[in-house]
C-alpha cells in the first residue's frame, strides 16, 4: 500500500497541491508492545512515546521512499520531508483519569493482573481473548515543531509529519518536555495541524467511501455535501459512533468550524474522484464549496495500510 499512497501524493503534487500526509500507526504500536512482551525477561520494555516515535519513523521512512521513487519514475524534481512530530497534551486531561484506548497484545489473566499490582499498567478483559491494556488518548493542544513543518511546505516540500497523531509530549513543574504514556488520535492531530497552518483542504481516508446516515441498516443513506451544522445535528443524534465514524467526523467538524474551507471524508479508492467533486463526503460551513484556493492538503492515511 506504500507505493499506492505515493502514487496518490504525487498526483496531488502534478495537479498543484502542496500536500502534507499524516499517517495511522495503531498495528505497528501493538507489535513493538509485543516485542516488548517478549523480551521483557532479556530488555527494558520502551515506553509507549519510544514506540510511537519507532513507528513514526519507519512508516514515514517506507512512505518518503515510495514517494520519492514515483517522483523519479516521473523525472519530477521534488523534495520530500518526513518529520519526527512532537504532540502536546495535558496532563489534566480527563481521559488519564479512566484510560480507554486499548493497546499491544492479549495478555494471559495472570500476567495482566501482575502488571495491575505493579502499578504499571491499566488492564481490561476483553471477553475470550484474554486481557488487554489500555491506555488514555487526550486531546492534542499544539504541535510543537509546527514552525518546521511549515518551513517546509514553503519551500515546496511534500511533507510527511504527525504519524500516529504524534509523539505524545507534555510540560512537567520545570517547564521542561517529557515523553507521556498514551495514544493520540491521528485525525484530529491532522485537523490541529490543518488549522493552525491555515489549510483550506483536509481530506480523511476511511474504509468506506463516503459518510452514510442509519449505517448498516435497510435504510442506510450516504451522504454527499452536507454542511457542518447539519452534520454535527447527526452527530447528537448518534449517528456515528466512536468507534467507527465518530473521530473522522468530529475532525472533519473541528477543522471546518476553526476556518478551514471544508473537509472531505473517503475512501482510498475513492480519492481522485473526491478530490473532483465526484465521491466521498464533502464537509462545508455553507452549502456552495468554494475553490480551493491555497491548496494544501493534508489526509491521514492508516499504517497497516501503508505498510501492507
Amino acid at each position: 500500500m506504500a507505493k499506492k499512497a505515493a502514487r496518490a501524493v504525487v498526483q496531488l503534487v502534478r495537479d498543484g497541491f502542496r500536500v502534507l500526509v499524516v499517517h495511522g500507526n495503531g498495528p505497528q504500536v501493538s507489535r513493538e508492545l509485543m516485542r516488548n512482551e517478549e523480551t521483557s525477561t532479556k530488555l527494558p520494555p520502551a515506553p509507549l512515546d519510544v514506540c510511537v516515535a519507532a513507528t513514526q519513523g519507519t512508516i514515514g521512512y517506507m512512505l518518503d521512499l515510495e514517494v520519492r521513487n514515483e517522483l523519479r519514475r516521473l523525472q519530477m524534481k521534488w523534495s520530500v520531508s518526513t518529520v519526527l512530530t512532537y504532540t502536546l497534551v495535558g496532563l489534566d486531561d480527563q481521559s488519564f483519569q479512566a484510560p480507554t484506548r486499548p493497546v499491544g497484545p492479549h495478555l494471559s489473566e495472570w500476567r495482566a493482573k501482575s502488571l495491575l499490582r505493579s502499578g504499571e499498567q491499566h488492564m481490561v478483559e476483553d471477553v475470550g481473548r484474554g486481557w488487554r491494556r489500555v491506555v488514555a488518548s487526550p486531546r492534542p493542544m499544539e504541535i510543537v515543531n509546527l514552525d518546521t513543518i511549515e518551513a517546509l511546505l514553503d519551500a515546496g516540500h511534500v511533507v510527511f509529519a504527525g504519524g500516529g497523531g504524534g509523539i505524545p509530549v507534555a510540560v512537567d513543574a520545570r517547564g521542561q518536555l517529557i515523553g507521556v504514556e498514551c495514544v493520540i488520535d491521528k485525525d484530529r492531530t491532522a485537523a490541529l495541524m490543518a488549522a493552525d497552518l491555515g489549510a483550506e483542504l483536509l481530506v480523511l481516508l476511511t474504509g468506506v467511501d463516503q459518510v452514510y446516515v442509519n449505517f448498516g441498516r435497510t435504510d442506510q443513506r450516504a451522504i454527499e455535501r452536507v454542511t457542518a451544522g447539519d452534520l454535527r445535528a447527526l452527530h447528537r443524534e448518534g449517528q456515528f459512533p466512536a468507534g467507527t465514524m465518530g473521530p473522522k467526523v468530529e475532525a472533519a467538524l473541528e477543522f471546518v468550524e476553526d476556518g478551514g474551507l471544508s473537509a472531505i471524508i473517503t475512501s482510498a479508492d475513492r480519492f481522485a474522484a473526491a478530490l473532483s467533486d465526484r465521491g466521498g463526503t464533502r464537509i462545508a460551513k455553507a452549502t456552495e464549496v468554494a475553490p480551493i484556493r491555497r491548496q494544501i492538503s493534508l489526509f491521514p492515511i492508516d499504517g497497516d495500510e501503508a505498510l501492507e
